[in-house]
Formats: C-alpha cells, structure tokens, sequence
C-alpha cells in the first residue's frame, strides 16, 4: 500500500471484541492446511489477541518460518490469494536494539474477499518474534498495561484520524517502553515459547 493510499484510511480504534479470538482461529487453520510444514507455528498476535484491549479491527498473525524464503513462500501464500507488500520487509527497531537479521520480516495481504487482515511472516529465534509474542503476554497479564496502551492509541486516533506517520510515531515507542517491563517480568516469571529463547 502506497503512503498515499495509506493516509486516506481512517484510524479506527474500537472496544475489545469477543469473536477476535475464534475470526483468529478461523485463519490459523487456513494458513496451516495452505502452509504445511512451512510454518513451525501460527500466533494470534497484536491487540486484538489481548483480551479487553481497544483495537483495529484487524486480525494480526504472525507466522513462523524457517528463513524469509520467498521462493518457497510467495508461491505458498499467493495459492489462495495472498500478495507479498515488497515495501514492508522489516519492523520497527527499538532503540536498545541493532538494526540487522532479526528485524527483517514478510509481510503478506490476504485476498481482497477476507476480513481485515495482517499477515506477518517473520523467523524463528528473531528479535522481532519474539518482541511481538512477549507483548502480547505481557498486556495479557498485566491488565493497567493493557489500559494505558489503549488510551494512547484512542487519542491518537481522536487528535488525527488520517495521520498514520503520526501514529506510529508515538505507538511504536509506547509499545518499547511497554517492552521495558516485559522484559524485566519475563526474566522474573521464566517467561519462554518454543522457538524463543
């Protein structure tokens, strides 16, 4: 998607909804029989797989892959419909961070007929895996979290609704200091998923 046609979306941020998790289902067990063994795992991930949480009304998945093959992937994901974006290849980098391999990741439309959808497809043991599973267990448990990220992103949404440099700007940094206190309770709590470490 161009800047261009980006900006002339609307941010829409609303109230938690219940189905997310079975819509979340639902595509997981359509990227698994369209994948195969292509994907060592298949997680709900970003607000809409944190209960209570304000959200886009938009189902994020993370894929986990071997190695960002496109040879092997494209052909996978374009069988029912999906198109790589070549413009998005890696995520925001934290500022404790290098830039680097484990920033890199695909990233993948779903047919134009599927509800809204992000399809992130990102290396197994990477930075960025890891950082998306990790805040999202984090918000799960730690629900005063969970309501400060979600009065950011509504006034956000309130101060510019067509502004979406502006509100990652500002999100992307709130979720690195959110990351913060992950970290110090994932290390406390021996908080580990297959594939991280």
């Amino acid at each position: 998607m161009s800047l261009n046609a980006k900006r002339n979306r609307e941010i829409v941020i609303v109230a938690y909804r219940p189905e997310w998790p079975e819509e979340f289902e639902r595509i997981r067990e359509w990227l698994a029989g369209t994948l195969g063994e292509s994907a060592l795992r298949i997680d709900h991930i970003g607000s809409t797989a944190v209960p209570g949480l304000a959200a886009k009304d938009i189902i994020d998945v993370q894929v986990t892959v071997a190695a960002l093959d496109i040879a092997v992937l494209d052909p996978a994901f374009a069988r029912v419909g999906c198109s790589r974006a070549t413009d998005i290849d890696h995520d925001h980098v934290p500022p404790t961070a290098t830039e680097g391999d484990g920033w890199r990741k695909l990233y993948y439309r779903p047919p134009a007929d599927m509800r809204p959808t992000h399809l992130h497809v990102r290396r197994a043991s990477s930075a960025n895996g890891r950082y998306a599973l990790l805040c999202r267990d984090y918000l799960r448990a730690h629900p005063l979290a969970t309501g400060g990220y979600a009065q950011v992103k509504l006034a956000l949404a309130r101060q510019d609704a067509f502004d979406w440099d502006k509100y990652y700007d500002v999100k992307d940094p709130v979720c690195d200091i959110i990351m913060a206190g992950a970290e110090d309770w994932a290390a406390t709590m021996g908080w580990r998923l297959e594939h991280y470490s």
